[in-house]
């Protein structure tokens, strides 16, 4: 199986609010294709932004986030905000600068459903019955160094596969094994796109044909509460924002 991941240049999106449906428009997508889109562009164009200086990064990133920690690095020197936000393991609440031009750029909202409204609009132009559309973020792995690519948010595509139940290589049935289907196609995604100058806000996935399309897959079942992941002893130190 062949899968090509096809990088779109596009001109400058510009804070404070910049509308992207000329971009989105120009798309030439195909059957099966997944379009995967950073969140920044799209927060830019619901006009999630605020000018540096109006108010903190801190008070903003307190607004974001369900959960809060901070701490300070002690050999660096360097503040770390430690967050959740919109059910996501985060620092900084997802909120960047890079790339702003003055403004701190915060998450979109309704991500799922914003998805959802490029998916449908690209469906009708380009008659497409098959169609995966995911909002991208970078974020840091812990024990890790550098940043790679997550969703944050989809429309189209079913984010996990299911194999509870079939056998492995010596016929043991699997008890509690689901396969993240998505996030690796964002980790791929989010390395062509580029974290500087690039200008290549968007990447179409093609001939991914293991995927499964549903017209009402979300993050929905995707995401893991807290109290159910399987870091929640760590995860517990990070105190709720009050």
């Amino acid at each position: 199986m062949k899968i090509d991941f096809i990088p779109v240049k596009t001109r400058i999106v510009h804070p404070p609010q910049d509308e992207i449906w000329d971009l989105i428009d120009s798309l030439q997508a195909t059957d099966g294709d997944v379009i995967f889109i950073t969140s920044k562009i799209l927060a830019i164009h619901q006009g999630r932004t605020a000018k540096a200086g109006s108010t903190t990064k801190k008070e903003l990133i307190k607004s974001e986030a369900t959960r809060y920690l901070r701490y300070t690095n002690e050999e660096d020197g360097y503040n770390v905000n430690l967050t959740i936000s919109h059910g996501m393991l985060i620092p900084a609440a997802g909120i960047d600068e890079s790339n702003a031009d003055g403004y701190y750029v915060l998450w979109p909202e309704q991500i799922d459903e914003l998805c959802q409204t490029i998916r449908a609009r690209i469906m009708q132009r380009l008659h497409l019955s098959r169609l995966g559309v995911v909002a991208t973020d970078s974020h840091s792995t812990p024990l890790r160094r550098g940043v790679t690519g997550i969703s944050i948010g989809l429309a189209g595509i079913e984010p996990i596969k299911d194999i509870r139940g079939e056998p492995d290589l010596f016929g043991r049935k699997m008890r509690i094994t689901k396969i993240d289907m998505v996030d690796p196609l964002a980790a791929m995604a989010v390395n062509i796109m580029g974290e500087s100058n690039e200008c290549t806000p968007i990447v179409i996935v093609r001939g991914c044909h293991h995927l499964t399309f549903d017209d009402n897959a979300s993050m929905k079942g995707f995401k893991v509460s807290p109290e159910e992941d399987l870091y929640r002893p760590l995860l517990d130190a990070i105190p709720p924002v009050k």
